[in-house]
Formats: C-alpha cells, sequence, structure tokens
C-alpha cells in the first residue's frame, strides 16, 4: 500500500516533467520559424540598389534603424519613415508591377563616332573662337552647351567655356565651373572640339560678330552661313543657345556626339554630384521613390495662366506678375481653356487623386523635385493626406549642408535633377524643360520608368470628381491605370512634328532631342547579350 502511494507521486512527476519540456521545445521552434524571415534580411551593400518588394515590406525594424542611422539627415531633420503596409502575398505581385521599368528590348547606347569623323577631327582649325551665351534655366541651359559643342564641331570654331545667364529670372550668380566640372567637360571633348576656359590674350581686342543663330537651324545654315563669317571673323558670340539645333535631319555622327556631350562629358561639379548622391542614399533609406517634378511654382503658374483652384488675390498676383515680365509676349490667357487642352501642371491636389488612381499606396515616400511651391503648406494638405511621406532637400539635409547651394537656382535645380534621375518612378506634372531632360535621360540609362501623365485625359476625370459623377474608388483607378498603360517610358522612336503644322510651329510640335535620344544614341541588340552592361553616371 505504501509502495503504491510513493509510485504515484512519481508518475505524475514525471508526466509533467514531460510535458513542460514538449512545450518547452514547442515554443523554440516557433520562435524560430518567426525569426527566419528577417534573418535575411539583405543589408543594404549598395544604397542604389533596392530590396524587393516582398523583403521592403516584411523589413526587420532594427535592419531599418541601422540603416536610418547610417543615412539619415542631421538628427533635428530626420523623420522616421512610416512603416510598411502589411501586403498579403497575393496582392505582393500586383504591387510590384507599379514599379517595374518598362522593357528594355535590349536597347543600349551607341554614341561612338564614325571612322570618317574622325578623320574631320584632324581638320579643324584653332584660330578661330566661339564664345556663347546660354539662357534660361539650368536644364535650357544644359541643351544649349551640348547644342553649342555640336555647332562648335560643325564650324570648326574652338569653344569657350560657355558663359551662364545670371540674368534671368532666377537671377543666378552661378559660372560655368560652380555648376559644372569644367575639366572633365574640356577633357572629355578632347576628341571632338577644342575647349579653352578663357579667350586667348591675342584675341581679346579683335572685334567681334554677335549673331543670334536661327532657331532649329540645320547643317546648311552652320555649315556655310555662319561658318562664312570666319573669312571676316576671328570670334563669334552666339547671342542665345536655347533651340538653336535642329532635332532631327543631322548627320549620324552630329547627333552622336550631342549625346556624348549632354551624358558623358556634361557632367555637374564634385560638390553637388557629392550632395546629390547623399541626398538620395537618404531617399533609399524609406525605400523605393517617386519622384514628382511638381511644377507648381509662381513662376510657372504665372506664365501658363493657370489658376484652377487659387484664390482671387493668388490669382490676380499672377496675372500682375505676367503683364509685368516683359519678355513673356502673351498676356490674355483664359485659365478655364489652358487646363481643358490639358496645358497647365497638375494641382498637387490632382496629383494625390492621380497617384492613388494608379495604386502606389499611402506609405510611398515621394520626394518632391521643384521650388517653392506657390501657396506654401496650404496648397499641399490634399497631397500630404494621402502621402503623408514627403520629402524634399531641405528634409533631407541640414541648412548647413545645403548652404553652399541655396542661394544658387542653378545649384538647387541640379540636386533635384540628381534625385529625380536616380528615382525608381519620375513623375512630372508638366512637359517643362527639367521634365523633358530627365526623362530623356532616364531612357539613355535603360529606359528606367517615367510616368507621363495625360493631363488632358485626367482633367476631364478631376472635373467629373468635383461633379459627383464620378467617386474616388475602384472605377476611377482603372480608367486612370488604362489611360496610362503606354506612357510609362517604354522605348519608342522620337516623334516627328505634327501633321499639318508648318514654319516654326511645325518645329516646337515635335519631341525634343535630349527628350528621346531614339534612334541617335541608342542601338538594339540582343536582349541575351546585354547583361552586364554598365552605363556611368555622368551629366546629372
Amino acid at each position: 500500500m505504501q509502495k503504491r502511494r510513493w509510485k504515484t507521486p512519481t508518475m505524475l512527476r514525471r508526466v509533467l516533467t514531460c510535458a513542460i519540456s514538449a512545450i518547452g521545445m514547442l515554443a523554440l521552434f516557433s520562435v524560430h520559424l518567426n525569426v527566419v524571415p528577417y534573418s535575411t534580411t539583405p543589408s543594404f551593400p549598395d544604397p542604389y540598389k533596392l530590396p524587393t518588394q516582398r523583403e521592403a515590406s516584411f523589413q526587420k525594424l532594427r535592419s531599418e534603424e541601422h540603416l536610418r542611422q547610417e543615412l539619415a539627415p542631421p538628427h533635428h531633420l530626420s523623420k522616421s519613415p512610416l512603416p510598411y503596409l502589411k501586403l498579403v502575398d497575393s496582392g505582393l505581385s500586383d504591387y510590384s508591377k507599379l514599379w517595374k521599368p518598362p522593357p528594355n528590348r535590349g536597347f543600349v547606347p551607341c554614341i561612338e563616332p564614325s571612322p570618317s569623323y574622325t578623320c574631320e577631327i584632324q581638320q579643324s582649325r584653332g584660330d578661330t573662337c566661339m564664345l556663347v551665351h546660354t539662357n534660361g534655366g539650368l536644364n535650357q541651359k544644359c541643351a544649349g552647351i551640348c547644342d553649342m559643342v555640336a555647332v562648335a564641331h560643325i564650324i570648326n570654331a574652338t569653344l569657350v567655356i560657355p558663359e551662364l545667364d545670371k540674368r534671368s529670372f532666377w537671377q543666378d550668380s552661378s559660372n560655368f565651373a560652380d555648376v559644372f566640372d569644367e575639366d572633365h567637360f574640356i577633357n572629355a571633348l578632347a576628341n571632338d572640339i577644342k575647349v579653352i576656359k578663357k579667350l586667348p590674350a591675342e584675341l581679346l581686342a579683335v572685334p567681334r560678330a554677335v549673331k543670334h543663330f536661327r532657331s532649329w537651324s540645320g547643317l546648311d545654315y552652320y555649315g556655310s552661313e555662319i561658318a562664312s563669317m570666319w573669312v571676316e571673323h576671328q570670334v563669334i558670340r552666339a547671342a542665345k543657345s536655347d533651340s538653336r539645333l535642329a532635332n532631327n535631319n543631322l548627320p549620324p555622327d552630329i547627333q552622336k556626339l550631342r549625346c556624348r556631350a549632354c551624358y558623358e562629358a556634361l557632367r555637374f561639379s564634385p560638390k553637388i554630384e557629392s550632395m546629390g548622391k547623399l541626398l538620395v542614399e537618404r531617399m533609399r533609406s524609406y525605400g523605393r521613390y517617386i519622384a514628382l517634378h511638381l511644377r507648381y511654382e509662381k513662376d510657372m503658374l504665372a506664365f501658363s495662366g493657370c489658376t484652377h483652384g487659387l484664390s482671387s488675390e493668388e490669382a490676380n498676383e499672377l496675372t500682375t506678375i505676367r503683364e509685368n515680365t516683359t519678355h513673356w509676349k502673351v498676356k490674355e490667357i483664359n485659365s478655364t481653356d489652358q487646363r481643358t487642352k490639358g496645358y497647365c501642371p497638375l494641382t498637387p491636389k490632382e496629383v494625390g487623386i492621380f497617384l492613388s488612381g494608379l495604386g502606389y499606396l499611402p506609405d510611398t515616400p515621394l520626394y518632391i523635385a521643384a521650388g517653392e511651391i506657390y501657396g506654401g503648406e496650404s496648397h499641399m494638405t490634399d497631397l500630404r493626406s494621402r502621402f503623408p511621406i514627403l520629402m524634399r532637400k531641405e528634409n533631407l539635409a541640414s541648412v548647413d549642408e545645403l548652404k553652399p547651394f541655396v542661394k544658387h537656382a542653378s545649384q538647387m535645380a541640379a540636386l533635384d535633377y540628381i534625385v529625380s534621375v536616380e528615382s525608381d518612378v519620375f513623375i512630372p506634372t508638366y512637359s517643362g524643360n527639367m521634365a523633358r531632360a530627365v526623362e530623356g535621360h532616364r531612357r539613355y540609362l535603360g529606359h528606367r520608368k517615367t510616368i507621363s501623365p495625360d493631363r488632358k485625359a485626367l482633367v476631364r476625370l478631376f472635373d467629373k470628381i468635383e461633379l459627383g459623377s464620378i467617386k474616388d474608388g475602384k472605377n476611377l483607378s482603372n480608367r486612370i491605370i488604362e489611360i496610362h498603360r503606354r506612357r510609362q517610358g517604354s522605348p519608342r522612336k522620337r516623334k516627328g512634328p505634327v501633321s499639318g503644322t508648318k514654319g516654326m510651329d511645325r518645329f516646337r510640335s515635335e519631341e525634343a532631342f535630349y527628350e528621346n535620344p531614339l534612334p541617335d544614341c541608342l542601338c538594339q541588340i540582343p536582349e541575351k547579350n546585354t547583361s552586364g552592361i554598365s552605363i556611368s553616371f555622368s551629366f546629372s
């Protein structure tokens, strides 16, 4: 009897011990299973290489914090990214398509000169110099500089480092070397033209021919009319540089030279490149991002006459600016007509509806590539309510870091350019000079994803929303997606003039050369041979 009493507690203790051990093993096994996905999180060795959508969606917070500490702006400006939305597996593949670039179809840069071009270089003369006064904003200047490189080659001139416009709307005092890498520009073009930093002393006193080159001119004009001026002059000064060379119908070697000048020779200065790369890295710490060229700025709204959504006081201010700007020829503008025709930049509110309609999630980081938004934060409220992670240079860098650039519009625009070219998706709200330049550069670099809003079609949808005939939801989203299915930067040939246009309007209607360098500077090869091609980052 005593033995039975003793055995019973012993048996119970053994059963309890086994049960506890089993529970412990199950707990350990469960913890191990939960840790596995996070233990394989990539360490981001390359700040320009993004994780996959699945990795981005389920990153471990510890890894995110480590990356933020390494790349984040100074503490007082740092803003922690919002946590990624927990996407179910069925939605991951659909969402990842929003970030996927269009098929490149095997197009790669092909900008090497032909053998006959090399012979021409050997015959160029060095006793004639061309001075160039560039005009407009940063991207207008860049295009003009590259065109003048080609012109200098056509007329056998030595090119003096171009002078940057200091009297335009932006009042920027920057010199060429402040914005661009001057030595690299000279050396990179050594086999194309001779470039010097300043006019030789022996030519300082000689008479100069000041010439306004004819817009969109071709080889005959420069090769005969302009080149013949060397008979009487040793120095020609180009009074303007914008749109002076035709987009099309030029010899292949001239077109390739324009691309070499644009995408290889014309780099930003080292301090701009360094700051631009830092901004890109800091945007990368938030995940995949969209660069939004939000052209909702005072000068653009005044010039275009677009006042939709503005107060009467704001509209009157813009009208006054337009009337008092002497070189803006059109003064009377009907804002409603402009918007209906798609000639107005999208408003921040419209951009929010557009991005949501495409399917981008509220935690998508947006980089605002623009100057001061007209009306400030009051006009950004609707966009921010949909996409809270709105970043600008001023959010990503400290006051001290931006101090060397802040009083120079061209240098600040250059920083926006770099972040835009390197973005996962680029979306311009207006087809201006920067939008065209960035799109062309992204095409050259492998047709990176660029979504061009169909403003005319979108305005009709936005007006229906305001009238209540269509609601913000799946139906609207489907229509927006369908409209933009073929507007995402896939390879295509540059568009020619609009049918029926004549004279200068014919040239104006053409797609700009630097907006799409295909077919002149991009050649198609079998896709299986394109892997491993590395394209260096230059004119950024």
